[in-house]
């Protein structure tokens, strides 16, 4: 057991539910970014958060689950979608921060893991729609519509499909990795996209 693995003292008392899922989040989260998915536990979760593996099966079926939805409440203000006016500054913002989660810390790796197995393993798949990207969607869904309402995208462009441009892209290349991800990669996604390719 190492000191990072010893539980916090805890007041007397029974914490409130919503005290102790915070608590579990955090402590998965804080796992994945910084060791990765090949450690991660109900056991040792259960310990980091003082709770007991009982209570983590009430809220999280097995491993798969419980590592998504930590990963999602460990990332959530990083890869916050900011909003200034500009869809260009705010595209840049949004992908020079995924790729930095994504290459620079080992959330990365575990994501890409979990991607992998939930290929043959239709609960995994399903939470991983349910608690990460459903809501990454959503988000960026929503700001590039509000783009698109202040007239910085075109009214017949489907945003669905800008998303799967630049975030897929990225993906691609973490899964094949055939080139490099970097941020100058994540930039030049953007430019060609709201710039255009063909010759005037």
């Amino acid at each position: 057991m190492t000191a990072e693995d010893v539980p916090p003292r805890r007041g007397r008392g029974r914490r409130p539910a919503d005290e102790v899922r915070a608590d579990i989040l955090r402590a998965t989260g804080e796992l994945l970014l910084t060791e990765g998915i090949a450690d991660l536990t109900f056991d040792r979760v259960a310990r980091l958060a003082g709770v007991s593996k009982t209570t983590l099966y009430k809220w999280w079926p097995s491993r798969g689950a419980l590592a998504l939805d930590g990963y999602f409440h460990a990332v959530e203000d990083t890869l916050a979608f900011p909003d200034t006016g500009d869809i260009r500054a705010d595209l840049l913002s949004q992908l020079h921060a995924f790729v930095a989660l994504m290459t620079e810390t080992a959330g990365g790796s575990a994501l890409l893991q979990l991607i992998g197995e939930a290929q043959t393993d239709p609960e995994l798949a399903a939470a991983y729609r349910a608690l990460y990207s459903a809501e990454r969607r959503r988000l960026a869904v929503e700001r590039l519509t509000a783009a698109q309402e202040a007239g910085q995208i075109r009214p017949d462009v489907d945003v669905r499909v800008l998303i799967d441009q630049l975030w897929g892209s990225v993906y691609h290349r973490l899964l094949v990795p055939d080139e490099p991800v970097t941020r100058e990669f994540a930039t030049a996604l953007v430019t060609n996209l709201l710039d255009g390719v063909a010759a005037s």
